[in-house]
């Protein structure tokens, strides 16, 4: 699969292949600043949703549930995505299903102790298509933990946003370079699953 995914067009096997939703959370920035670029992401996200889902693909959110006192995030951030709070539920514009999976995050990896690893390799996913924000943060840092831990990797461009740090470019040059991920747009990844 990995071939396949630096090959000129994109090959998703649905039987190993699931979606990474990295903090598309309600309350956030979707809610509190709607700008043109916010409404764009957000659509881009709900749509990369529903077409994994409608080609059977596992899609598991990857939510930040901070602990107040405890994570060493806030020190950095400030309170965000707190455990228990509305804004660390996903954006309901993502739509759910009852086949979807809600991992709670305390660190920027979705990886990091969590049970994500254990719950990919129990659904035979050998390739993750990530989303989410900030793509220079919880997007890089999980797909640096999915590489090191051998799964491949796609991201879709317009269902990613930088906003707090570094450029939106250079987080995509990272992961193509650093971890071999496949850049892709919402059309490439329609045509992969249709």
């Amino acid at each position: 699969m990995a071939d396949e995914l630096h090959g000129a067009s994109l090959s998703i096997d649905p039987e190993t292949t699931a979606l990474l939703v990295i903090d598309v959370l309600e309350g956030g920035f979707l809610d509190s600043d709607q700008t043109e670029e916010n409404r764009a992401f957000g659509e881009a996200c709900a749509e990369v949703a529903r077409l994994c889902r409608e080609a059977g693909l596992p899609v598991v959110m990857c939510c930040d549930a901070h602990i107040e006192g405890l994570d060493r995030e806030l020190d950095l951030w400030g309170p965000h995505g707190m455990a228990g709070a509305e804004a660390s539920k996903p954006a309901k514009l993502l739509g759910s299903s009852p086949r979807d999976f809600i991992i709670e995050k305390r660190r920027y990896s979705g990886f990091f102790e969590t049970d994500l690893d254990l719950t990919l390799r129990e659904l035979g996913v050998k390739t993750v298509i990530a989303i989410g924000s900030d793509t220079n943060i919880c997007v890089l840092h999980t797909l640096a933990d999915a590489y090191f831990r051998n799964y491949a990797s796609v991201v879709v461009r317009e269902a990613t946003m930088t906003f707090l740090v570094g450029t939106q470019e250079g987080a995509f040059e990272h992961m193509e370079r650093c971890f071999g991920t496949k850049l892709v747009s919402v059309g490439d990844l329609r045509a992969a699953l249709a």
